[in-house]
């Protein structure tokens, strides 16, 4: 029998207790205007009460860009107080170097900076190029799909707690149950389309909005849905 060799580089790889793999996971964005505003929380509990389910214990960025040259804030109080309300802050984005030590100091990843506060962000650049994904079976729950070129086209059901997300469109010719997210790279002209809108949440470029703040109307019905400024429009189609 010829043994075969193999090279191996300290301890093998298949042996190893872990494995690192890049991800994509939905992460909500609380971007911080006035944070010093006494109706801050009772304004963000108000929020978080359409509903409670999708917010309880969901992992928080807190974007500082708005308030990045003013000084930190007393970041501990501040994250305790969303812990209290269910939210779990991981960490911050946008920050300059003394909320950058402010967010070390007490826990927080800093994550690389994205995009500037609004008054100073460009205008997005629509994606081009890129073939469409198609997908022809049904996304079940706990399933992610990302398109990260073009648009992503599904032909079947999207079941609960499923998401999908594209740098472009998000096209669903079936009941749309799960999350869906268009423009994940901060193309603000992307779209949404599903022949029954039944979904959790829809975001295109950072801006969401969920199912409890939907019409009703609108529920069941064949819809497009665009971004206008900081808002989602949800509007039927024939």
């Amino acid at each position: 029998m010829r043994a075969e060799a193999r090279a191996t580089t300290g301890r093998e790889a298949s042996r190893l207790p872990f494995r690192i793999r890049g991800s994509m996971q939905t992460l909500l964005a609380l971007q911080l205007l006035d944070p010093e505003d006494p109706a801050f929380f009772s304004e963000l509990v108000a929020k978080i009460a359409y509903a409670p389910e999708f917010y309880r214990d969901a992992p928080i960025l807190i974007d500082v860009g708005p308030v990045r040259g003013r000084p930190p804030i007393d970041l501990e109080a501040f994250i305790a107080e969303l812990l209290r309300h269910r939210l779990r802050p991981v960490g911050l984005v946008n920050a300059s170097e003394t909320w950058r030590e402010a967010a070390q100091a007490v826990g927080l990843a800093v994550f690389p900076e994205g995009a500037e506060p609004p008054s100073r962000r460009p205008p997005a650049q629509p994606v081009r190029g890129g073939a469409a994904m198609v997908v022809d079976r049904p996304v079940r729950g706990g399933e992610q799909i990302v398109a990260r070129e073009g648009d992503l086209v599904v032909l079947a059901p999207v079941g609960h707690g499923a998401e999908l997300a594209a740098v472009g469109h998000v096209h669903v010719y079936a009941p749309l149950r799960g999350r869906a997210f268009a423009g994940i790279e901060g193309d603000e002209r992307a779209m949404i389309f599903c022949d029954r809108l039944e979904a959790e949440l829809l975001s295109i470029a950072g801006v969401y909005t969920v199912a409890e703040e939907m019409d009703p109307r609108l529920l069941g019905a064949r819809v497009r849905v665009q971004r206008r400024g900081e808002q989602l429009v949800v509007t039927p189609l024939s």
